[in-house]
């Protein structure tokens, strides 16, 4: 499903440059759940980027589903991103303007689903992650783990088949936290969904199928 051939991700300034990724080779399985943990500045959200077709290695080839992202056109990024790819930031990032219901709706809006289609689906996915109760209110009506919950549930509204997480439960409560987890866990071994999950914490690693330690841009264990 995705595949690393010794990717470099180096940023430079006038005066001098930083690897933020150096020489980076591995494959994930499809289906697979991993943790990738790591110091901070180790290049674990670098590497999270790049397979999530934000940003672009140096050199080296990404390969995603078999297709080469370095080769794509930006508009061809952005479909692969948009048809493929499932995003859950430790911020929620959810428009304060929306409803729950709207923010899950969204992702469908780029893709040209009906109304009727998108909000059927939107409610299922709120009553999957167990909050539909609050489809009608916005981010800031709702605690923090409900957002966490209303951006797994947008994350899923396009039927991904790779879900990235960097830090999900950074800003939760130690419950809330393990609900979130529980639940990512489930669509992993329910849908066969593959996961990446960036962390700093073991027990959130514990999830997880294999471990990747990553240390100054290189791969310690995988």
């Amino acid at each position: 499903m995705i595949e690393l051939v010794d990717v470099y991700k180096v940023y430079k300034t006038q005066y001098y440059e930083v690897r933020a990724l150096d020489g980076i080779t591995m494959k994930i399985e499809d289906g697979e759940f991993i943790a990738i943990m790591g110091p901070s500045g180790s290049g674990k959200s670098t590497l999270l980027h790049l397979i999530g077709c934000l940003d672009k290695p140096t050199t080296g080839k990404v390969i995603i589903d078999g297709v080469e992202t370095s080769r794509l056109r930006d508009n061809e990024l952005t479909r692969l991103r948009r048809d493929m790819i499932g995003f859950i930031f430790q911020q929620y990032n959810l428009v304060s303007t929306l409803t729950a219901l709207e923010n899950v709706e969204l992702p469908m809006i780029f893709r040209g689903i009906s109304k009727d289609k998108r909000r059927k689906k939107a409610l299922e996915l709120l009553k999957k992650v167990g909050i539909e109760e609050v489809a009608d209110r916005k981010p800031m009506e709702i605690s923090g783990g409900q957002q966490q919950r209303v951006a797994i549930a947008r994350s899923m509204a396009n039927d991904p088949k790779i879900l990235l997480c960097d830090e999900p439960t950074g800003n939760l409560d130690s419950k809330s936290g393990k609900q979130v987890m529980e639940i990512i866990k489930r669509m992993n071994c329910e849908k066969g969904v593959t996961v990446v999950l960036v962390t700093h914490d073991l027990s959130l690693a514990a999830y997880a199928d294999r471990i990747v330690r990553i240390r100054d841009g290189k791969i310690e264990t995988i």
